[in-house]
């Protein structure tokens, strides 16, 4: 359900497995260019698919009603405008997230969007998440990814149906921990951007990241508090890689915030979806009434609502560690 580039990379690992698929994209013209072409024509380009093996649709209800799992890959701020026209139920099917991002305007992480407002049973709903970029996953390098699901069975099975050639997987019983994880990773990778923009060195990236696993540890014991190791790649892996790498939208945004773009122009000339900036909002409404510790998420709130200058806020920042 979706057709970016993690979308994409999914389907990717997915038919590695699977004889074929059903894949929703919201443009007739994106899934006419797609099958004349054999690949995504805006995403992954490199990518190629064999069109017999997928059936494509823009009809989101078609989509359901003909498939048992659901991979939801669509940008966190789009998905309400998708489930709008949604008139199947899916409190029976398997719903699996793929989303890093909270719902906006309702500040619910996807799985307890679908829990509450399509009462989807929280057995049925599994979460994936990293560390893993889709482009790595085009060039077929090794990549882990992690299924979480309160029915360990049901996520052992889904995990099964990803393990591949260049995919290795683990599963976990903390859905909403990893979420909340996948949100904030987005948030710190946009203040590793920002950092680097300003011309801030390894050696204080380095500070930045630690003091930014404290700072999730922190806010998910408080939020979630379940017996976890933030250690593990679900959680720190996906923070790491988000924050330093290239493929990182993120940290490209926060790049060029840091830069001295404004957010409007950095999101235009982006052309993708930098999910932290939304995250960050979800983030701090969450704490209003969490009350933890967050130094960094308020920093890059301070830098992307308050427009407070990204030099004088990090300077504020950099005071604050040890």
């Amino acid at each position: 359900m979706g057709g970016g580039s993690w979308a994409t990379a999914i389907a990717k690992i997915v038919l590695a497995q699977a004889e074929s698929i059903n894949w929703y994209m919201r443009r007739d013209d994106r899934i006419e260019e797609f099958k004349r072409l054999g690949h995504n024509p805006a995403y992954l380009t490199s990518v190629r698919f064999d069109v017999n093996n997928i059936n494509f649709s823009s009809d989101i209800n078609k989509i359901v009603k003909e498939s048992d799992t659901l991979i939801f890959v669509t940008p966190s701020p789009y998905l309400k405008i998708h489930l709008k026209k949604l008139k199947t139920k899916i409190k029976d099917k398997f719903i699996v997230t793929a989303i890093k991002g909270i719902v906006p305007d309702e500040n619910l992480i996807i799985s307890d969007y679908f829990n509450k407002v399509y009462d989807v049973p929280e057995e049925n709903i599994a979460v994936l998440a990293g560390p893993c970029h889709a482009e790595e996953v085009a060039l077929e390098r090794l990549s882990y990814l992690t299924v979480g699901c309160k029915d360990i069975e049901k996520a052992h099975l889904f995990a099964k149906q990803l393990r591949g050639r260049f995919i290795k997987t683990s599963v976990n019983t903390d859905v909403a921990g990893i979420e909340y994880a996948s949100v904030l990773k987005n948030v710190y990778a946009i203040a590793a951007g920002i950092c680097s923009g300003l011309k801030y060195g390894d050696n204080f990236q380095a500070v930045l990241i630690s003091n930014a696993i404290q700072e999730m540890n922190r806010f998910l014991n408080t939020v979630h508090p379940v017996e976890r190791c933030t250690n593990e790649s679900a959680y720190l892996g996906d923070l790491l890689v988000t924050s330093y790498s290239n493929f990182s939208r993120n940290r490209v945004f926060g790049t060029m915030i840091g830069k001295g773009y404004s957010v409007k122009s950095a999101q235009i000339e982006m052309e993708m979806i930098a999910e932290g900036y939304y995250g960050t909002k979800c983030i701090k409404e969450l704490n209003k009434h969490l009350h933890v510790n967050m130094p960094i998420v308020d920093a890059v709130y301070n830098i992307l609502y308050e427009r407070i200058s990204p030099m004088i806020e990090i300077k504020l920042l950099t005071d604050s560690f040890r």
